[in-house]
């Protein structure tokens, strides 16, 4: 008995870690995409911002950036709407949206997996080993 309540309890601690927040790049109107560096990372809002979102603004001066947290209807709705006037031109704006952490920041060489996939597996085998056990004895 004591058995299963400590594969019940470690379960359930193994699980706890699952809340959905990203992390993201966040700043408004820098040039030259310089807010990609540690301290414009924030965490997002747990369970309500879960994409990153990134403003590609072509302006007589420069290419601007913004680049922030966003709930993934708001996110996907600014980026279709905006679709049209996203030509690469002067006063183009281009909206992408992605839901990994930091992907609005500058691009990777190849995609690094985030603790909580990569360690999904082992929580799972664990569990599972746990409730064998419990189940053969």
């Amino acid at each position: 008995m004591r058995l299963l309540g400590f594969a019940t309890l470690f379960g359930v601690l193994l699980n706890a870690g699952d809340a959905l927040q990203i992390q993201c790049y966040q700043c408004e109107e820098m040039k030259h995409n310089d807010c990609s560096t540690p301290e414009y990372i924030v965490n997002c809002t747990v369970n309500v911002q879960d994409m990153c979102q990134k403003e590609v603004l072509v302006k007589p001066d420069g290419i601007h950036y913004r680049k922030s947290c966003a709930s993934s209807g708001a996110c996907l709705i600014a980026s279709s709407g905006y679709q049209q006037f996203c030509t690469g031109r002067l006063n183009s704006v281009c909206i992408s949206c992605c839901n990994t952490p930091l992907c609005n920041g500058p691009r990777r060489k190849r995609p690094v997996p985030s603790a909580a996939t990569s360690n999904r597996p082992l929580r799972l085998f664990l569990t599972f080993f746990l409730l064998m056990l419990l189940y053969m004895t």
